[in-house]
């Protein structure tokens, strides 16, 4: 690695951005210089907290010398814009989860970075956590045989306050689902990353411990795998009062459990430093951002490309979606899988309207 500093901004200053700022903060070699909020005292309070300025509008950050990595922290279905001013000011982006709430707005940004020949790197931070790591290696090892049944669980809990006052939260059109979208994506992610993409889903989906919100609280997804095997899906944010998310991979020769990011089933790796957030947002820390902000800083200085782009973390939002959609239509679908770069470059790419957001 370099010397270089990679000058970073962040657009949206509610919970999350703080993590990434603390990430930043963090990292060898990146720096944080602007963030740029449509609250303006919330940019500027955001801006003096982390030493940073406070732009007065998105081009303005874009514009700031020195910024080469623009952090999306907007609502999920407010990602599109600002990806695509950042990719037409040639920056690249770092986009927290999920990348968007369809796959037209993804493949779009996907597009969108591959013209411009920017980095579009995706947040999936428990992939860098060591027991999920240790659990790749297995996986590729083939210590499990094949694979039979491969399951992800994310039982946790929110608030009916958390829904209440977030304003975005539990919307179709700013959150993109709910305790699938928005809690589980990680488990879902972290399922297609070590067992592969599912081919078809068939599920149920409900709101049954919340009021007032548009999405499901609770689901429950049977998948099928190109190989034969099979699966479920579990996400929930209605079990009171919160249980660690688990991953589990069974197979004809062996079988493995990552709780979190702790291997509870055999005995492949330590405890990792990752903490939970399955009974609040509050709860979890920013020691993974840090972890994938470092990679992406590494990756600018080195030349090489970031270890979650914008095609890998398509994956886990066909899968959602496809699991919504069987719940809509009463039978099993196939899924959307990802998607080549050639193929998303023939996605309608258009100016960038106004960029419009909702507090995150």
């Amino acid at each position: 690695m370099t010397d270089r500093v990679v000058g970073f901004g962040i657009v949206g200053c509610g919970m999350i951005a703080g993590h990434h700022a603390r990430a930043i903060a963090a990292s060898r070699g990146g720096k944080l210089l602007a963030v740029y909020s449509r609250d303006r005292a919330r940019a500027e309070a955001f801006a003096r907290e982390h030493g940073a300025q406070a732009a007065h509008s998105l081009e303005e950050l874009l514009a700031h010398p020195g910024l080469e990595v623009l952090t999306v922290a907007t609502p999920s279905g407010a990602h599109l814009e600002p990806v695509l001013a950042a990719a037409a000011a040639g920056k690249h982006v770092l986009v927290e989860k999920p990348l968007e709430v369809t796959l037209e707005r993804i493949d779009r940004m996907i597009a969108a970075c591959a013209v411009a020949r920017v980095h579009l790197a995706a947040v999936f931070q428990a992939r860098f956590g060591r027991g999920a790591r240790k659990v790749k290696e297995v996986v590729a090892s083939g210590r499990l045989g094949r694979l039979t049944v491969c399951d992800a669980t994310v039982k946790w809990y929110r608030s009916q306050a958390y829904y209440d006052e977030g304003g975005w939260r539990g919307t179709w059109k700013w959150d993109g689902g709910g305790a699938l979208m928005n809690q589980s994506i990680h488990a879902i992610d972290l399922l297609q990353w070590l067992a592969g993409m599912p081919q078809t889903v068939g599920a149920f989906a409900a709101t049954l411990g919340h009021t007032g919100i548009e999405v499901e609280d609770t689901a429950a997804a049977a998948l099928r795998f190109p190989g034969g095997e099979l699966g479920t899906i579990v996400g929930t944010t209605a079990a009171w009062p919160g249980y660690t998310r688990r991953i589990e991979l069974n197979g004809d020769a062996g079988s493995v459990a990552l709780e979190d990011d702790r291997i509870v089933r055999q005995c492949f790796g330590a405890p990792s430093e990752l903490r939970s957030g399955s009974g609040s947002p509050q709860m979890m820390n920013a020691r993974g951002h840090e972890l994938q902000v470092q990679d992406l800083v590494e990756a600018i200085s080195e030349g090489r490309a970031p270890a979650i782009q914008g095609r890998e973390a398509r994956n886990a939002v066909a899968i959602i979606q496809a699991i919504y959609k069987s719940s809509r239509d009463g039978h099993a679908v196939e899924v959307d899988g990802v998607r080549d770069t050639s193929v998303c470059a023939r996605a309608a790419l258009t100016k960038p309207a106004a960029f419009k957001f909702i507090r995150r």
